[in-house]
């Protein structure tokens, strides 16, 4: 994963109503948005990004790319993002929530062969506080420090962003890997990212109880990382819930729901077991990673 205030960045679906706004707030936090792509409006620009009907044509004038930002319609995201795997980009952020099942699985095929880095569906993006941002975070809840956030919640990674920063503990890297039934990247790959970063000192899971988080989870985080895990998963203290949905959604959906009473509690028996402290509340995880990391209060 290559993250540096220097990388070029692209965004598709440019002049989406999302886009529009959030490209100028990622250009005015210094991230370097080279140029967007938006087919029919081809050039234009948008506070200074030039506009390309195509992501070759930005390419071609701009130079390669290092990460491109997808924000053009469902139906529409597995065309842009072959689209830039066809233009030699690698790192591949979807912020579009609700693309469609069959079409994420088509990407991910596509990925692995070719060494591509997908973040998303439904996904905030990338921050790394004070230096570079890629989607959609409220920058003023972060901060630079030592605390990475993997989390499947784009509202919670920000809430508890903002507990940490109150309490004086900043941010390395947060990562929304995304929130749809199907994303790219997984946890365990972004756990081995966190863990080989030299900047990262603890990591804070954040998820949902109906996130589809594996019991297997804990076991890799037991075996293979080396720093300090802490957990909050929202809703685990909760009742219940009974889903219903179209047949279409219980294929897609029902491997994952986690919804089960017994499946939530040997999740969180899981997570015992492998010592990872589980936060009852956002305003506990500081205190859980200070005393992980041994800071006094």
């Amino acid at each position: 994963m290559k993250l540096s205030p220097d990388d070029k960045v692209l965004i598709q679906g440019i002049n989406e109503p999302l886009a529009a706004v959030h490209a100028v707030r990622m250009k005015a936090y210094g991230t370097n948005v080279v140029a967007g792509v938006s087919p029919g409006d081809g050039g234009q620009a948008l506070d200074g990004i030039p506009i390309f009907d195509l992501v070759e044509q930005a390419v071609s004038e701009v130079g390669a790319i290092d990460t491109t930002i997808v924000f053009v319609p469902p139906y529409l995201a597995l065309d842009a993002a072959l689209e830039a795997i066809a233009a030699d980009i690698h790192q591949i952020i979807i912020i579009t929530q609700g693309v469609p099942p069959l079409d994420m699985v088509s990407l991910l095929r596509k990925a692995e062969a070719t060494n591509t880095l997908v973040v998303g569906s439904n996904s905030l993006g990338i921050i790394v506080p004070d230096k570079i941002l890629l989607g959609t975070y409220p920058v003023e809840f972060y901060t630079h420090g030592s605390v990475g956030i993997i989390s499947r919640s784009g509202t919670l990674t920000s809430e508890v962003a903002l507990e940490l920063t109150t309490a004086g503990l900043g941010q390395s890297i947060c990562v929304s890997i995304g929130s749809d039934s199907i994303i790219g990247s997984s946890l365990w790959e972004w756990l081995k990212i966190l863990n080989e970063d030299k900047n990262t000192k603890a990591i804070a899971l954040v998820s949902q109880i109906d996130d589809g988080i594996p019991e297997t989870a804990a076991q890799y985080i037991k075996e293979k990382i080396e720093k300090p895990v802490i957990a909050y998963i929202a809703g685990r203290l909760g009742p219940p819930r009974k889903r219903q949905l179209h047949a279409s959604d219980l294929i897609v959906s029902l491997p994952i729901l986690g919804t089960d009473p017994e499946s939530t509690e040997n999740i969180i028996a899981s997570f015992r077991q492998a010592k990872v402290p589980i936060a009852d509340r956002p305003s506990q995880v500081p205190e859980l990673i200070k005393k992980a990391l041994k800071i006094k209060p």
